[in-house]
């Protein structure tokens, strides 16, 4: 009996010992796993200046401080591993996702003026923390007079646009602000992204039929952009749809580190002043595949733009790529680093060109037009220091913006003009270090050769060109 005792005891000793083991593990894995968690959190990797919830960075830090865009195939492996792990913890990722909707704030569509629920709707989605989406759903048509949508937000924001968005057409309400319709400004960080069936329509036929432009007796007045991007940093726009925008559709101020790309962006001829993607006094942008017809510059990069590229890029009809117009009302003008590489131009005013007022100062420099082709183009290359867009004669004057350290390499394709480039450079200051290289231009009818102006233009030309200057 006494031995039975013993050996149950014993048993029970090496039960305690086993289940004491046990929780001590289980309480080890447990530290573990919270110690895991604290240190790879939502929470923290949003301090850290990511949020995978949100949408990948297209910028990297560079020693010093400062951004730098990084190369497009660093970023389309970032996009699939971000994919993958959405796809891997795709349940996970969206609970870190809060979705406003602009329906929920009172937002109707259907001939309803929804501007006060898209303020709301906006408001309640800068104010909240963490990932946020603001959506606006697919298979309604929302009318809005003038947003300002402004930051600085808590969130990193996604807006989600799916549905079609439309301006309205009552000139009146824009009393208040004349140059604007859908104004994002002071917002960091923000995604802006479209759908196939999503339009942003800026309803511009009353105010293209109130144009000097159209009507020569009436005034010369401003009218609204239709998107505008302000004071903001750090922005992803893509896949939008926009189109008949009052005057220019998208404009980039004062803006620095954009991905832009995706765009289809369509106006008629008869719409004046109707710049596709128009930037100003912007640094480190990157505009990608995106299609481009309007009554105006497929893209207008004017003063204050730097580190500029412009990458598969659709135009026509309209009046061309621009850098310009600089210098207007004797002002001083700067722009550097422009690359437009990869572009086809189907019938448009201009090709490439550069343009800048005379009585103007300043520089444009090193710029890089490439890998272009050209249908049916007139003017495909042109630099026009004599720029004049006024009913009366321009004063002729000695000063004008500096343009120097231009490339034009691998452009081909056909003009619908006899001159097929044309320096056109003021006499006092001489467009300098123009380089043309792989350059074969053909008149459109019959493939005749073309011909060049070549004006006040310190030129080299390397193999390949034709036409050549005289």
């Amino acid at each position: 009996m006494a031995q039975q005792n013993i050996q149950s005891l014993v048993f029970s000793y090496f039960i305690v010992l086993i289940l004491f083991s046990l929780f001590s593990h289980y309480n080890a894995l447990k530290e573990d796993l919270n110690a895991s968690c604290n240190n790879y959190n939502v929470e923290d990797e949003m301090a850290a200046g990511y949020d995978p919830g949100a949408y990948p960075s297209y910028f990297t830090a560079i020693e010093g401080g400062g951004m730098k865009l990084e190369d497009p195939m660093t970023v389309a492996l970032r996009d699939d591993e971000v994919l993958g792990m959405k796809q891997r913890y795709g349940v996970a990722l969206r609970w870190t996702e809060t979705v406003v909707n602009v329906d929920d704030f009172g937002a109707y569509g259907d001939k309803n003026v929804d501007t006060e629920a898209f303020e709301k709707a906006w408001e309640k989605a800068c104010s909240l923390n963490g990932a946020v989406i603001l959506q606006v759903p697919e298979g309604k048509n929302y009318i809005l007079k003038p947003v300002k949508f402004s930051g600085p937000c808590n969130s990193n924001l996604t807006i989600q646009i799916l549905g079609n968005i439309m301006a309205s057409d009552d000139r009146s309400d824009y009393n208040e602000d004349s140059r604007h319709w859908l104004l994002f400004q002071k917002v960091d960080n923000l995604l802006v992204e479209g759908h196939d069936d999503g339009v942003i329509n800026g309803n511009g036929m009353i105010w293209w039929q109130n144009s000097c432009k159209i009507n020569k007796n009436l005034p010369c007045k401003d009218a609204p952009t239709a998107l505008t991007f302000y004071n903001s940093k750090n922005l992803v726009v893509r896949n939008l749809n926009i189109r008949d925008a009052q005057q220019i559709h998208v404009s980039f101020e004062k803006c620095t580190n954009v991905e832009a790309s995706g765009f289809k962006i369509t106006s008629p001829k008869i719409s004046p002043n109707t710049d596709g993607i128009h930037i100003t006094e912007s640094k480190n942008i990157r505009i990608t595949s995106s299609i481009i017809g309007t009554s105006d510059d497929c893209i207008s990069i004017v003063n204050g733009s730097q580190n500029m590229q412009a990458m598969d890029i659709t135009c026509g009809p309209g009046h061309g790529i621009s850098i310009g117009s600089l210098g207007s009302k004797n002002s001083k003008a700067y722009v550097s680093g422009v690359t437009i590489d990869g572009a086809k131009l189907y019938g448009t005013a201009n090709g490439v060109r550069i343009k800048t007022w005379q009585g103007g100062s300043g520089t444009a420099s090193n710029i890089i037009f490439q890998n272009i082709e050209m249908y049916n183009v007139s003017n495909p290359i042109i630099i026009d220091q004599n720029y004049c867009d006024q009913s009366k004669p321009c004063k002729e004057q000695s000063s004008t913006v500096q343009v120097k350290d231009v490339l034009y390499n691998n452009i081909n394709g056909t003009s619908s003009s006899e001159f097929a480039i044309n320096f056109n450079c003021s006499k006092n200051h001489p467009c300098q270090g123009i380089v043309l290289q792989n350059v074969n231009l053909l008149q459109e009818q019959e493939h005749r050769p073309a011909k060049a102006i070549c004006n006040n233009v310190i030129l080299r030309e390397g193999d390949n060109v034709f036409p050549q200057c005289p």
